[in-house]
């Protein structure tokens, strides 16, 4: 799970979908970075936290990091949430095995930051919990 500084809604993402990983019993490593380096090692923002645990999911404990090369290595899917992100890790790929990985989370549309709005962070978790769903259907 990709967003920009991996503090709002690719920990998010992060968690929705591990947790949704583990209720089916699936043995998958999720992880979330960001393409900017702003918030190497700090956690998630409290926003994030807090709309998470009010789901039931703790985000808690992950730690920040920036998108590298080697993701593309570790990881059998990418997913970003909006097209920025989408053209910064599709710039890092070295072949056409690495860009097939990499996807928005929605299909089609993005999920926007909602950082400097409060009253966002509801309705991204909705749109990352649908994104989250159509993921375990499709890959389960």
């Amino acid at each position: 799970m990709v967003c920009l500084g991996n503090i709002c809604r690719s920990p998010l993402a992060h968690g929705v979908l591990e947790h949704m990983a583990n209720e089916q019993g699936l043995d998958w490593e999720v992880d979330s970075a960001g393409t900017g380096n702003w918030h190497v090692g700090e956690g998630p923002d409290r926003r994030s936290v807090r709309t998470a645990r009010e789901h039931g999911v703790d985000i808690s404990k992950q730690v920040c990091r920036q998108f590298k090369v080697s993701d593309f290595d570790d990881f059998d899917h990418i997913f970003v949430m909006d097209k920025n992100n989408l053209n910064d890790v599709l710039a890092q790929a070295r072949n056409k095995a690495d860009e097939q990985k990499v996807k928005l989370l929605l299909s089609d549309k993005i999920v926007p930051d909602p950082y400097y709005d409060d009253k966002q962070f509801e309705p991204v978790y909705t749109m990352i919990e649908a994104g989250c769903r159509s993921i375990i259907k499709q890959l389960a």
